[in-house]
C-alpha cells in the first residue's frame, strides 16, 4: 500500500454527521487486509487472528471538524454553528463546500481591511457569514442542518511533507491500514482489533460506544499531536521528522507505556515523549475507562495547523508509527507485563 496516496484520498474524503465517504473509503481498503470488516455509521472495524486469546485494539479516528447551517438569510448568506474545535481566527475568505441537495461550493466572507478595524477578529462564529453566490435561490438547494466542510484538495508541500484537511486523524487511519497490509498473512501472538472510530471530534463519542462491543485486553490509540512551529514552545510540541511521538499521563496504563518504548529502544527507532499531566484529549480517556477499563496506550504523529484545513504531517512519521506498531504487534504488546 502506498501510504502517501493512501492518506492523500483519506483526506480529500469528507465524514460529518451522514457524510460517509471516508468510511465507506475505509471499509472497502480494510477489506483488503483484514476479516470480519464492518461499518456501522462511520464506524469501521476489522479483525486478525492471532495464536491466543490476548487482544489488542488499535484505534484511529475517522471523523473531521466541521460547521452545520443554521440560518440561511433572505439574500443567501449562511450562519453556521460548529461541529468541533474550529480555529475563527482562519474563517475569513475560507472556500468551503456545502452539503445541500447537491454540493454548493460557498466561502467565507471576508471583510475588506479599507472597512475593517485593525485588531478586529470574529470571537463567535455566528459572526462568520458564507456565501454562496446563489442570493435568494441558496434556500431552493440549502437547508438548515445542511453540513459544511473545508474545500480544499490535500497536496504534496515537499519530498514527504503533506498538507490537507482533516489530517487529524487520517493520518493515524493511513497508518493502521499499512499495518494491517503488513500483518496480513503473518502469524501473530494476539488478536488484533482494528478500530476506525467517529465523533471523536464532539466529544471522543464514537470510541465510547465502539469499544464497549470489544473483549479488549488492552489498547493502543493512534491520534496526532501539536507539530513544532516557530511561534510555539518545543516543550509544547512534537518535531515533524521527529518520528513517534509516545504519551505519558496517569490516564494511560503504564505497562502498556513501558512496552511501547521498550519496543522503540530496543529497536534504535527515533521517539520523542509527550508527557500530559492529566487526561490526554484522545479517545484513549474514554477506552481506558471502558466496561471495567482497558488498560491504554497512546501514539501520536506530529501535526501543525490543527483543526485547519492546511493540517500539515510528515509520511515519514507515519511510517515511523507504523513500524513501532508492527513490533509491539509481533512481540505481543503488554501481554506478559
Amino acid at each position: 500500500m502506498n501510504i502517501k496516496e493512501t492518506l492523500l484520498t483519506l483526506s480529500n474524503a469528507c465524514s460529518i454527521g451522514e457524510i460517509t465517504r471516508a468510511g465507506v473509503l475505509t471499509e472497502n481498503l480494510l477489506k483488503k487486509y483484514a476479516d470480519n470488516v464492518t461499518r456501522n455509521g462511520l464506524t469501521v472495524t476489522g479483525t486478525l487472528k492471532g495464536e491466543s486469546d490476548y487482544t489488542i485494539l488499535l484505534d484511529a479516528h475517522i471523523d473531521e471538524v466541521g460547521m452545520v447551517v443554521t440560518d440561511i438569510s433572505a439574500d443567501g448568506f449562511l450562519t453556521v454553528s460548529k461541529c468541533g474545535g474550529i480555529d475563527l481566527r482562519h474563517l475569513p475568505a475560507k472556500p468551503v463546500t456545502v452539503h445541500g441537495k447537491r454540493e454548493i461550493p460557498a466561502v467565507f466572507v471576508s471583510t475588506p481591511p479599507h472597512l475593517s478595524k485593525a485588531d478586529e477578529v470574529p470571537t463567535d462564529i455566528t459572526d462568520c457569514k458564507i456565501d454562496t453566490g446563489l442570493g435568494s435561490a441558496a434556500k431552493d438547494v440549502i437547508s438548515v442542518g445542511d453540513f459544511v466542510t473545508w474545500r480544499t484538495s490535500a497536496d504534496v508541500l515537499h519530498g514527504d511533507t503533506v498538507c490537507g484537511k482533516s489530517l487529524d486523524n487520517r493520518a493515524g487511519v493511513a497508518c493502521l491500514l499499512e499495518l494491517a497490509a503488513r500483518l496480513k498473512g503473518k502469524k501473530l501472538p494476539c488478536n488484533v482489533i482494528f478500530l476506525f472510530s467517529d465523533a471523536e471530534e464532539l466529544g471522543l463519542r464514537g470510541a465510547r460506544t465502539a469499544a464497549f462491543n470489544t473483549e479488549a485486553d488492552e489498547a493502543v490509540i493512534i491520534d496526532v499531536s501539536f507539530g513544532s512551529m516557530p511561534d510555539i514552545a518545543d516543550t509544547e510540541c512534537g518535531k515533524l521528522g521527529g518520528g513517534v511521538m509516545i504519551g505519558i499521563s496517569p490516564v494511560l496504563d503504564n505497562s502498556v507505556t513501558k512496552a511501547i518504548i521498550n519496543i522503540a529502544e530496543q529497536g534504535g527507532m527515533s521517539y520523542q515523549r509527550e508527557v500530559m499531566g492529566g487526561t490526554t484529549s484522545t479517545n484513549a480517556d474514554v477506552i481506558a475507562l471502558t466496561k471495567g477499563g482497558i488498560k491504554s496506550g497512546l501514539i501520536s504523529i506530529p501535526l501543525r495547523n490543527m483543526h485547519t484545513d492546511i493540517e500539515t504531517v510528515k509520511i515519514s512519521d507515519i511510517v515511523s508509527v507504523c513500524d513501532m506498531l508492527e513490533k509491539y504487534i509481533l512481540s505481543g504488546g503488554a501481554m506478559n507485563a
